[in-house]
């Protein structure tokens, strides 16, 4: 059994960028503690926080797909679980079957991940602490 720490964060892909942040922050009451535009992708990457806990990250990628369950599709990207120990975790997948992406590193934070996904195809994410 895979031993999960907590949700680290929720990924949500939006249709319309300014709108969605006005959304998150001045209806839902999120602060931005990072905004990133990655040029190279024509899109936002920016980390909401709900009472100083990352919650949020929100992205925006030019016209996504609206296929809920394809990686840039607007709509929830996907559902990240904390775990301690990426290896340990992946040994777990692999033990029950699951099969999953490469591991990948984070390019702002330098944390490793790995994605893989849930039996009705929901993409789900295990990132290290």
């Amino acid at each position: 059994m895979l031993k999960l720490n907590k949700v680290h964060h929720i990924a949500v892909i939006c249709s319309d960028y300014e709108r969605s942040l006005d959304f998150y922050t001045n209806v839902l009451g999120l602060s931005v503690r990072a905004e990133n535009y990655r040029a190279e992708r024509e899109s936002y990457k920016t980390d909401l926080a709900l009472n100083g806990s990352y919650v949020i990250e929100l992205f925006s990628f030019p016209s996504p797909p609206r296929r809920p369950s394809q990686p840039e599709a607007a709509g929830l990207r996907h559902l990240a679980f904390e775990v301690a120990d990426i290896a340990e975790a992946i040994s777990e997948l692999e033990k029950n079957g699951i099969a999953h992406e490469e591991v990948r590193v984070d390019g702002y934070t330098g944390k490793r991940f790995v994605f893989f996904q849930d039996p009705d195809g929901l993409p789900l994410e295990l990132y290290e602490n």
